[in-house]
């Protein structure tokens, strides 16, 4: 069940080892990754230092994933940061603990219904690439986009809340969590879109192999060019369409956020959708390295979402559709 709440479950002002915690994690969003950093700035304090707590945890998830530790030395740092999940879930770190990231998230955790179990699945992607798994059919990718990036959405979604709106009747606002599901989808098939480059230079393939299969990409992308007889831009444009409608879908939660977390949603969705726009105008640009936007393009991005635009559009939309 999506949670009905429009702020902190504990009102109390965090200690200061408490905001020494928060800090690291937002100085861990600010430089590791500037598209979540620039949406969630649109965030209460309360709610921005939760989500950087979130990502500082899940950023160490990933790094272990994509470090350069044998596969088994792998496999028990990820264990070992399940067994520090189980002991925030269990509310057994305390303030004066000496990994910042655990304070911060279990204070997180105590002031929002965050699923925790969430981070559990995106472990368990990560072991997904740390044994070298491939897909061979897009229900399999969407699997693993399902732990990695779908139940990152579920989590953020306990930091938000959600909001009875008028215009939305109950059946719809009880999928929520499915809609901030498959909006992470949609981040997630961008995402690999953006770095097919780079997954290969790491032995890594994402797409699923009978799409590769059906364009002639099969030998993967090792170079700035397509390989020879290949139809690269026939498979950008083939993903890039399931990606669209997975934002459509993914899009209908914003109606049901209040006004900053919906900014806050807009705003990253909005800057991935516009690299959509790019790879799809350019396909093999991705090719030649990392597809990005400029800053005063992200600054137009945030004000459409703060301003509500897109979630007055959707909502529209949604009304249409039920007529």
């Amino acid at each position: 069940m999506s949670p009905n709440v429009e702020g902190p479950t504990h009102a109390s002002a965090p200690s200061a080892p408490v905001l020494a915690a928060y800090s690291y994690c937002e100085a861990v969003t600010g430089t590791q990754a500037r598209n979540f950093a620039y949406g969630i700035r649109l965030l209460p304090t309360d709610k921005r230092q939760a989500m950087s707590a979130l990502y500082a945890f899940s950023r160490r998830v990933d790094d272990i994933g994509d470090g350069t530790l044998p596969p088994e030395a792998k496999l028990v740092r990820l264990e070992e940061t399940r067994a520090l999940l189980g002991r925030i879930r269990a509310e057994e770190v305390e303030e004066d603990d000496t990994d910042p990231v655990a304070v911060a998230l279990a204070h997180a955790a105590r002031r929002f219904p965050i699923p925790l179990g969430g981070l559990d699945e995106l472990i368990d992607g990560v072991l997904m690439d740390v044994r070298g798994e491939e897909y061979e059919t897009w229900d399999d990718l969407k699997a693993y986009c399902r732990c990695v990036a779908g139940a990152i959405g579920r989590l953020s979604l306990g930091v938000f809340g959600t909001v009875h709106t008028g215009g939305l009747g109950a059946p719809e606002a009880a999928r929520a969590d499915e809609y901030a599901d498959t909006l992470g989808l949609a981040l997630q098939l961008t995402n690999i879109l953006r770095d097919v480059r780079e997954d290969a230079a790491n032995g890594r393939t994402y797409l699923p192999a009978e799409d590769l299969a059906k364009f002639g990409c099969s030998e993967g992308f090792h170079g700035d060019r397509a390989p020879a007889g290949a139809d690269f831009a026939g498979l950008v444009h083939h993903e890039v369409r399931r990606a669209r409608a997975l934002f459509v879908e993914g899009y209908r939660l914003l109606p049901m956020l209040d006004r900053r977390s919906g900014a806050c949603v807009a705003a990253m969705a909005g800057i991935y959708r516009r690299l959509l726009d790019r790879i799809e105008r350019e396909p093999e640009a991705v090719l030649r390295g990392r597809v990005s936007l400029p800053t005063h393009e992200k600054a137009y991005v945030a004000v459409r979402g703060l301003s509500g635009l897109d979630a007055r559009t959707i909502s529209r939309q949604s009304t249409r559709r039920r007529i």
